[in-house]
């Protein structure tokens, strides 16, 4: 018996599914800042001044820019994580991203298109796995330093 009654087998089991979060949490988020750049840069390049997202709370350029750094942001955020170094960063990147989908599609006025809920909330639940893998990872390398 290991530490808190679990087993060998047990502990390895948790660590299998927290390696797995972590790994999740970098393809979720690496992911949506691709296509949150490229969805930018498309429409900055075609000429467009504005964009409209409803679940967002900005709009019109403001929307454009926010998306073009906020994703430029979310890259470094997650390669730096990746690297090893500013593992916190990464999850406040993650819970602010997870804030920003639950308010904009579930704590507000929007209205889903049909067909739009099923998907939404598949982006949410992987926000969420997202959020539970970069905690475990910020919380191992805080574990470390203290030993």
């Amino acid at each position: 018996m290991l530490k808190y009654g679990l087993t060998h087998q047990e502990v390895v089991r948790l660590s299998v599914v927290k390696a797995l979060a972590v790994f999740l949490s970098y393809v979720f988020h690496g992911l949506l800042c691709l296509i949150l750049l490229a969805v930018s840069i498309v429409v900055l390049a075609g000429g467009a001044q504005t964009l409209h997202l409803g679940m967002l709370p900005w709009t019109g350029s403001t929307l454009l820019y926010a998306l073009l750094f906020g994703s430029l942001a979310g890259l470094v955020t997650v390669l730096l994580a990746i690297k090893g170094t500013w593992r916190p960063l990464f999850f406040v990147w993650s819970l602010v991203v997870a804030a920003l989908l639950l308010k904009g599609y579930i704590f507000s006025g929007y209205r889903f298109s049909p067909g739009e809920f099923g998907p939404v909330m598949c982006l949410i639940v992987g926000s969420g796995i997202a959020l539970l893998g970069s905690f475990a990872r910020m919380v191992h390398r805080l574990r470390r330093r203290r030993h």
